[in-house]
C-alpha cells in the first residue's frame, strides 16, 4: 500500500512539473513578442470559405461586414443543405455580388463534415481561376476559411500579408488570432455583439475569450517561432499551391478527422512548407454561453485530435519537420491522452490522501497539523497557480480596462474552467471507444441578422462562370 501511494505522488509531482515547466516555456517568449511589421493584401488573391449548414440566423450579416472590410477577396459560401433559409439568402446574396459564390451541395455527398464541404468549395475556386486565366500564380492565391458567424479584422489580409506570414515564401499556412465576439464590448468591432444573458453564460465567454488570447495563443506563439503553427478552424489562411500539393498525394485537401484543421496544418508541415500564426490580427466568433454545448463543442475537438494521433510515425520519421517541430507536435498530440492519463493519476493521488487522513491517529485535523499542511503551499504552485496567472496576463496584453482583482477572479474561475475541459476530453474517448465518429454542428446562440444589405464591391468579370456544386 505504502509503495503503491509513493508511486501515485511521484507521478502526480512530475506531471505537476512538466506542467508547469511548459507553461514557463510558452508564457515567457509570448510576454515578450513584438509586433510584426503589415504587408499589402494586394500582392495576394484571397478567396475566403464559409462552410455554412443552416446559419440563416448569421449569414446575411457576416458577408456584408466580409464584403465591406475585405472588398477585393472573394467569398465562397457553402450551402451544405441547410434546413433553413441559408441557401435561399445566399443565392440572393450571389446575384447581386460578383465577389460572392453559391456552393451549393446536396444529398447524399451533403452533411459529410466540414472538411467534405471545404474541399467542395476548393474543386470550384480551382475551376473558376481556371476559366478566368488558366496561367494563374497559385503561390499568390491564398484560401482563407471563416466561420459563417466569423468577423475578420479589417486589417487582416495585410497582416497576413506581411514577413511574418505570406511575405515569406517558405510560409504556406497562417493562422489569426481567435476571440469571442459577443462579449458585450459597445463599439467594438470585435466584440460588439450582446453578452450572454447570465452571469455563467457571461464568465465561460469571457474564459473562451482568456483561453483563446493566452493560452492557446501563447502555445501557437511557440510553434510559429518553429514554423509549426497549428491551424484553426476559423481564420486560417493556406496558399492555393500548398493545397494542391496535398491534394497531389491525398486526393483532397481536407480530411476526415473532426479536427480537420489541425490536420490540415500537418499535411502542410508534411508537405515541405512552414506554418506560421499571428496574433497581430483576428477573427472574432461566437463564444458558447452554455455548459452542455461547450463540452460538446470540446469533445469533438478531443477525439479529432485524438484520431490524429495515426500522424505520430510521419510526423517523427519525416524530413521535412525540423526536431523542435517534430517534438512540439507529438507533445500536442499526446495532450488528449495525458489528461486522461492525469485524471486518473490525481484522483487515484486524491483519494490516498483522503485515506491517510482518515485513518490518522489524531484525525484529519491531527494529519493536516503534523505536516500535511504543505499540501496548500504544494496545490498552489503547481496546479492553481499556473492557471491563476493567465487571468493578469489577460489582463495585460488584452484587456487592460479590467481590475486586477478581476483578472486574479477570471483566473481563479480558468482553473475550475479546465475541468469543465477534462469532462470533454473524456466525452471524447468515450465517443472513440462507442466508434461514434459523426460531425455535430454547435448551434448558434446570437440573434438573427437585422440586415440581409451587402455593401457594394467592385465587379469582376468572369463571375457568372461560377456554377453551383451539386
Amino acid at each position: 500500500m505504502i509503495l503503491g501511494s509513493a508511486a501515485v505522488d511521484l507521478a502526480a509531482l512530475v506531471l505537476c512539473v512538466l506542467f508547469l515547466a511548459y507553461v514557463l516555456a510558452i508564457l515567457v517568449p509570448f510576454l515578450r513578442r513584438r509586433p510584426e511589421p503589415a504587408g499589402d493584401a494586394r500582392d495576394l488573391d484571397v478567396h475566403l470559405i464559409l462552410p455554412c449548414l443552416d446559419e440563416e440566423v448569421v449569414i446575411a450579416r457576416t458577408v456584408a461586414r466580409l464584403r465591406h472590410d475585405h472588398p477585393t477577396a472573394h467569398l465562397w459560401c457553402v450551402d451544405d443543405d441547410s434546413a433553413d433559409a441559408t441557401g435561399a439568402i445566399l443565392a440572393g446574396l450571389a446575384a447581386a455580388d460578383d465577389h460572392v459564390h453559391l456552393v451549393s451541395r446536396r444529398a447524399p455527398e451533403a452533411r459529410q463534415g466540414k472538411g467534405a464541404a471545404l474541399n467542395a468549395a476548393w474543386r470550384l475556386i480551382k475551376a473558376w481561376l481556371a476559366a478566368d486565366d488558366p496561367s494563374y500564380d497559385a503561390t499568390r492565391v491564398v484560401v482563407g476559411v471563416v466561420d459563417a458567424d466569423g468577423r475578420l479584422a479589417p486589417d487582416a489580409l495585410d497582416v497576413i500579408a506581411g514577413p511574418g506570414g505570406f511575405g515569406d515564401p517558405r510560409v504556406g499556412a497562417v493562422q489569426v488570432q481567435v476571440r469571442m465576439m459577443n462579449r458585450g464590448l459597445a463599439g467594438r468591432p470585435d466584440a460588439d455583439d450582446p453578452a450572454a444573458d447570465t452571469r455563467l453564460g457571461r464568465l465561460l465567454v469571457s474564459l473562451q475569450d482568456l483561453e483563446f488570447r493566452t493560452v492557446i495563443a501563447a502555445m501557437q506563439h511557440l510553434r510559429h517561432r518553429i514554423g509549426s503553427a497549428g491551424m484553426g478552424g476559423n481564420g486560417q489562411f493556406t496558399r492555393l499551391v500548398v493545397l494542391d500539393a496535398i491534394a497531389a498525394e491525398n486526393q483532397t485537401p481536407w480530411h476526415g478527422a473532426l479536427l480537420e484543421d489541425f490536420e490540415l496544418g500537418l499535411h502542410v508541415l508534411l508537405a515541405g512548407w512552414d506554418n506560421r500564426y499571428c496574433d497581430d490580427t483576428w477573427v472574432a466568433q461566437e463564444g458558447l454561453p452554455r455548459v452542455r454545448p461547450l463540452i460538446r463543442q470540446r469533445a469533438r475537438w478531443a477525439q479529432g485530435g485524438m484520431q490524429c494521433a495515426k500522424y505520430f510515425r510521419r510526423v517523427l520519421l519525416s524530413k521535412q519537420i525540423s526536431t523542435p517541430s517534430a517534438v512540439e507536435i507529438s507533445y500536442f498530440l499526446m495532450i488528449p491522452w495525458t489528461q486522461l492519463v492525469g485524471t486518473l493519476v490525481y484522483t487515484a493521488s486524491t483519494a490516498i490522501l483522503a485515506y491517510w487522513a482518515l485513518i490518522h491517529p489524531t484525525g484529519v485535523t491531527g494529519w493536516f497539523l503534523e505536516g500535511a499542511w504543505g499540501l496548500i503551499p504544494l496545490v498552489a504552485a503547481f496546479g492553481i497557480g499556473p492557471l491563476v496567472v493567465w487571468g493578469l496576463v489577460y489582463r495585460l496584453r488584452c484587456e487592460p480596462t479590467l481590475s486586477r482583482r478581476a483578472a486574479v477572479g477570471l483566473g481563479l474561475a480558468y482553473w475550475g474552467y479546465t475541468y469543465l475541459m477534462l469532462a470533454s476530453v473524456w466525452t471524447g474517448f468515450y465517443r472513440v471507444l462507442r466508434s461514434q465518429h459523426g460531425w455535430a454542428k454547435t448551434n448558434r446562440v446570437l440573434a438573427p441578422s437585422t440586415s440581409a444589405v451587402v455593401p457594394d464591391g467592385p465587379s469582376m468579370s468572369g463571375a457568372s462562370r461560377a456554377p453551383a456544386i451539386q
